[in-house]
């Protein structure tokens, strides 16, 4: 039978499997692969079942367009459909200006596509409004990582080197549910004699393995690391040699830090004082170690000073740019790493170079064979181009590849209501997702198993998704959309629908970028089992490890940051008298989009819930199930309830991947990072009451 070497749609792991082709009408099995070094052969229950979104009647098999707004859906032919949504983007351009249509692409999608999408905005549409989904990933993380270090890749060593370290502090993560195979790793860890602590309001699975676990009130991460970092300066455990030689920047960090007294931080995090010096003690005394976040102190108005805290104790106990330790981020995206180097973001192009930057775009405009002046510059951030769809300034075409924010946005219902607002809506998915049932015109994609594209996991590692099956009739590749539209928009060169051919443009437009894949090709991925960047030739070997020898900064040295405990954008008040926090369950994804159609993941999770603590539960005279109403200032959302003492009393969780009535992100704040853009998914001021 034949198989084909592939890698999983969903997260950052981008784990290796095999697929099966279908014998005699039946389905395409998934195999282990245990060669990949990544998960070598686990793979969790998304992975498992993830060709079953593939299967008719779960997904789109023909584009749908509306005759006009109010009324239904009908299928339609390619030549009408497209013919409809170029007409329209032209039309918006005319009528209102380029910056009138904007483009909101999304992580999972490859690094071919990622790259041609913000070329289609920039070069086709002549617009600065392009941004993804990413920015509600890891783009907290990623500033504060070319802050300190001049360069951003989530992991700046192999997943495998968690395993052989001395200490791992784990911020705001859960993996054992979000990327169960990365678990491995921790447990790898500690079987090895290393140290596992979990921050996290709540006590999840992954803390539950943890060797020790600090429960911190939501929206609080930045004073816990300045707490760590005060102790550190107290107790004489800050390296100095390291810092002398490798840093730059400590004296105005230390003197930040001085303000977060042991006492101070427990009275703010509610972290009690033992728990913070044992913390540093074990961290401290661990010869490499290691700092991972993820989304927990990330989706915060204050997440990049948040993580550069985190980087700052990392830097000052000599715990970076050695073997063995540094900062990373668990990136949550398939291709989140990828998705943000090549072009997608309002303020990059492709190689991660900024697009204010005249060099740069100077070297892009020669590859994509245009004029510098040509290419417009930085547009707005993901939520701010959301914000304003619809007005007057705004956007009022938008083209949407490979998102669900109407599900996945902060401030949900309103970003519906500015979705309704547009002129022209289109939505290019595999599946009718809440987003494309609002669009004017609905593209049906193929999809990972039916389609070769190369993604970068959360190592940057680049990797190739191999093709394995034929899409069904009436099924083309978004490549082939972005060539089609392209053309009719007088652009009939420079967009292949070949993705290797995509990918070598790419290599070009790359090189002598932060993110240079130059030396990455089809055939060195398929022989290396992924190649890391930086990688500038075909002789170099590629970068699994990063700042060993420098950091990515002009003088070569890491810089702190001076920063200091500010409060939530949003505190609970006699109104909203508890904390919101948000996050994932081991059995959906992101917005749910395609796992909410999997029959085995709905029965593992299938539906929306609150979860709050016994002590809040009996104050409210609430039982296991009773539904719950949860108000904040921005809307409600119901759901049942589910008690357990997991969770702080003063922190009600929600999972985020339903809509309806259960949508999470109805109630969620969108202030923003100011750095970042990054919206405040992690925190908010809520009420609770039981529904009667």
């Amino acid at each position: 039978m034949t198989t084909t070497d592939t890698h999983c749609p969903y997260c950052s792991l981008q784990c290796g499997m095999r697929l099966r082709a279908p014998q005699d009408g039946g389905e395409a099995q998934v195999l282990e692969r245990p060669d990949f070094p990544v998960n070598r052969g686990a793979l969790c229950g998304k992975g498992r079942s993830a060709t079953a979104v593939l299967r008719s009647g779960a997904r789109l098999t023909a584009p749908l367009v509306r005759a006009e707004r109010g009324g239904e859906l009908r299928e339609a032919s390619w030549e009408e459909a497209l013919d409809r949504v170029a007409s329209g983007l032209a039309a918006a351009g005319r009528r209102h200006g380029r910056d009138a249509v904007a483009v909101f692409g999304g992580g999972g999608l490859t690094n071919e596509k990622a790259y041609l999408l913000g070329k289609f905005a920039r070069v086709v549409l002549r617009t600065p409004n392009i941004d993804y989904n990413g920015r509600f990933c890891m783009s907290s993380a990623a500033a504060a990582h070319r802050i300190a270090f001049g360069l951003d890749r989530g992991l700046p060593f192999p997943m495998a080197d968690i395993a052989t370290t001395g200490c791992v502090i784990l911020v705001g993560a859960n993996p054992a549910d979000t990327m169960p195979p990365a678990l491995r790793h921790f447990t790898g860890l500690r079987a090895n004699g290393g140290t596992l602590i979990v921050v996290d309001p709540r006590r999840t699975r992954t803390a539950e393995q943890a060797d020790l676990h600090l429960q911190p009130v939501p929206g609080t991460d930045l004073a816990l690391a300045l707490g760590l970092l005060h102790l550190a300066v107290a107790d004489r455990r800050v390296d100095e040699a390291f810092v002398a030689e490798r840093t730059t920047g400590f004296e105005a960090a230390r003197t930040a830090a001085t303000a977060h007294w042991p006492e101070r931080v427990e009275a703010l995090t509610g972290v009690p004082v033992h728990q913070l010096r044992e913390t540093l003690r074990l961290f401290a005394d661990a010869p490499t170690g290691m700092v991972l976040t993820a989304r927990g102190p990330e989706q915060q108005s204050k997440g990049t000073d948040t993580v550069g805290a985190w980087i700052n104790l990392c830097l000052a106990l000599g715990k970076a740019g050695r073997p063995g330790s540094g900062y990373g981020c668990l990136t949550g995206q398939g291709n989140g790493q990828g998705g943000r180097e090549h072009g997608q973001k309002a303020d990059q192009l492709p190689g991660y170079r900024s697009i204010e930057d005249p060099a740069a775009r100077a070297h892009i405009a020669d590859v994509w064979g245009v004029h510098p002046d040509e290419l417009p510059g930085p547009g707005r951030s993901a939520y701010e181009l959301l914000d304003g769809l619809g007005t007057a300034g705004g956007a009022r075409a938008l083209l949407v590849m490979g998102s669900n924010p109407v599900v996945s946005a902060p401030n949900a219902a309103h970003v519906t209501e500015r979705l309704r607002a547009l002129d022209l809506l289109v939505v290019s998915d595999l599946v009718l997702s809440e987003t494309a049932q609002l669009a004017d015109v609905v593209l049906p994609a193929a999809q990972w198993a039916e389609e070769t594209g190369t993604t970068t996991n959360l190592e940057g590692r680049v990797i190739l998704r191999r093709a394995a099956l034929t899409p069904p009739p009436g099924v083309r590749t978004d490549l082939h959309v972005l060539r089609e539209l392209a053309a009719r928009l007088g652009v009939d060169e420079g967009f292949p629908e070949r993705a290797e051919d995509a990918f070598e443009e790419l290599r070009r437009a790359s090189a002598g970028g932060a993110a240079d894949y130059a030396g990455i090709s089809y055939p060195r991925i398929r022989n290396e089992n992924g190649v890391f960047w930086p990688c500038p030739d075909e002789e170099h070997p590629g970068t699994p490890r990063l700042f060993l020898d420098r950091f990515a900064t002009p003088d070569g040295r890491a810089r702190f940051a001076p920063v200091t405990h500010r409060p939530a954008a949003e505190e609970p008040d006699r109104e909203y008298p508890l904390h919101l926090t948000t996050g994932r369950v081991l059995s959906q994804y992101q917005s749910g989009a395609q796992t909410r159609r999997v029959p085995e993941l709905n029965r593992a999770a299938p539906g929306p819930f609150v979860e709050l603590h016994p002590r809040l539960a009996a104050r409210l005279g609430v039982a296991e199930g009773d539904p719950l109403r949860v108000t904040s200032r921005r809307g409600r959302a119901v759901a049942p309830a589910r008690v357990t003492a997991a969770i702080r009393p003063d922190t009600v969780f929600m999972p985020f991947h339903w809509a309806g009535a259960g949508r999470a992100n109805t109630l969620t704040n969108p202030a923003l990072d100011p750095v970042s853009g990054m919206p405040e998914f992690k925190v908010c001021a809520v009420r609770v009451e039981r529904v009667r």
